[in-house]
């Protein structure tokens, strides 16, 4: 049986707090790829890992993730159907700040690998 969703927090290289509403047996972690703030060039970072090395159960039947920025200024929700577990990933690409110039990209990894249990 599937668990309920957790949440979880972190900070991005701009230092913007993010949170993250997670299905704990599907998603393994998240980065974000956004420019730096002088504009130079795009960085990625992972601003959530999955503390749990294996999925303690299977992942429901829909999957939904959930990234929020704290200030309230960005949130999106992606709900997955994978009934054959073949999704590793899924990016999102995003527009942000004035005019919505910037363009952010979250990438969602998913597939825990399953635990030793039967």
């Amino acid at each position: 049986m599937a668990r309920h969703n957790r949440e979880a927090r972190g900070v991005d290289q701009r230092g913007e707090l993010w949170i993250i509403g997670y299905q704990p047996d599907w998603l393994s972690r998240v980065k974000i790829s956004r420019k730096l703030p002088r504009g130079r060039r795009r960085s990625r970072l992972t601003i959530f890992r999955n503390p749990a090395r294996q999925a303690e159960a299977k992942p429901g039947k829909v999957v939904r993730t959930r990234v929020a920025a704290a200030d309230g200024s960005a949130e999106f929700t992606v709900a997955l159907e994978d009934r054959m577990d073949v999704v590793e990933s899924i990016i999102v690409v995003t527009r942000r700040g004035k005019r919505k110039k910037e363009k952010v990209e979250f990438v969602l990894q998913g597939r825990l690998p399953p635990s030793g249990k039967r």
